[in-house]
């Protein structure tokens, strides 16, 4: 039996477990609270009417038509969240993704729905070209090339018409050059200067996007998006990448994914001091369903703590299919 050890002979002047012995006294001095305040969730709108069509990799996430995703945004509003992110999944599709600026589109109907029925809902806009083209690339192509700056013009396009719609913010996911910087001068030509725009600045070439390809119907027909989308390596690219976003107007920049990019989160909230979205993706969120359904893991102790990180590391804003579920726990 090992001898005992006096008190007398510790150094116990501070004692650390004080401040966890209660739950009120965590409470008190706790350092990272999540608010509903800095929630997203995300909708993906369809055509149709009376659609509600559960996508399978993402339990309790659906493909919408505009009159049920009206009902989804109202839900969303009254568990207090500010704010929902609109996905299209249009009826036709082209290679040159002309569906994105149709303005009787499903983003765009849904935009109009929302905004009469909950105008204060803070409305927000993928703006990319996925969902739109018959190939599933997220611009326009010379063979297997994505030609860039031809890509910019089609996604302005898309921005210019959501703002035309209503929409409070726009946020380009496409990670072509130039493009914030364009979206800006064609909404301010517009005469959107008060749309902000939340670019996907740090968008990686990530494993984690499976499951969101079903829910928007947006898998490239061939290759990859290594061409446009971050290395997972780097990340003095990806402070490169904000630094000229915000050069070119933008007013959010995002990181995405989340959970495996932290460190990424942290270093652009120390290193630029702006507003930080950070996406807590959809493999992020079905890996957590899936653990869940197996009876492996506490699903809503894990999804808070998971929230938690994303918002310890530096981000303001959290997107995420979890945003109801969390709002009703804060």
């Amino acid at each position: 039996m090992s001898p005992k050890v006096a008190p007398t002979q510790l150094n116990l002047a501070r004692r650390p477990r004080r401040l966890r012995r209660s739950a009120a006294i965590r409470g008190m001095v706790r350092e990272t609270r999540l608010s509903r305040e800095m929630l997203i969730y995300p909708l993906f709108v369809c055509t149709g009417e009376g659609q509600r069509r559960e996508v399978g990799s993402m339990p309790g996430v659906f493909q919408l038509s505009v009159d049920e995703a009206v009902k989804e945004a109202e839900a969303t509003r009254a568990a207090g969240v500010p704010g929902v992110l609109l996905f299209g999944l249009p009826a036709e599709k082209d290679e040159a993704g002309e569906a994105a600026y149709d303005p009787e589109g499903p983003v765009q109907s849904a935009i109009r729905a929302i905004k009469k029925g909950i105008p204060d809902l803070l409305v927000i806009t993928d703006v990319c070209l996925c969902e739109y083209t018959s190939h599933g690339h997220c611009g326009l192509l010379d063979g297997e090339t994505i030609l860039n700056d031809a890509t910019v013009e089609q996604l302005a396009r898309a921005a210019l018409s959501h703002a035309a719609a209503g929409a409070d913010v726009v946020a380009p996911s496409d990670m072509m050059d130039g493009r914030v910087g364009r979206i800006r001068a064609v909404l301010d030509d517009g005469g959107f200067t008060e749309t902000v725009i939340m670019s996907y600045a740090a968008k990686y070439c990530s494993a984690f996007y499976g499951p969101f390809r079903e829910a928007a119907d947006s898998a490239p027909a061939f290759g990859d998006r290594r061409s446009h989308q971050m290395d997972p390596a780097n990340v003095e690219e990806a402070l490169r990448e904000v630094e000229l976003d915000l050069e070119e107007g933008a007013d959010i920049v995002m990181v995405k994914p989340a959970v495996a990019y932290l460190d990424v989160i942290a270093r652009v909230k120390t290193e630029f001091g702006v507003p930080v979205a950070a996406y807590h993706v959809s493999g992020e969120y079905s890996m957590l369903k899936a653990a869940s359904r197996n009876g492996w893991i506490d699903e809503e102790r894990a999804m808070m703590e998971t929230l938690t990180s994303i918002h310890r590391a530096g981000a303001d804003i959290i997107i995420t299919y979890y945003a109801r579920e969390a709002a009703a726990r804060i």
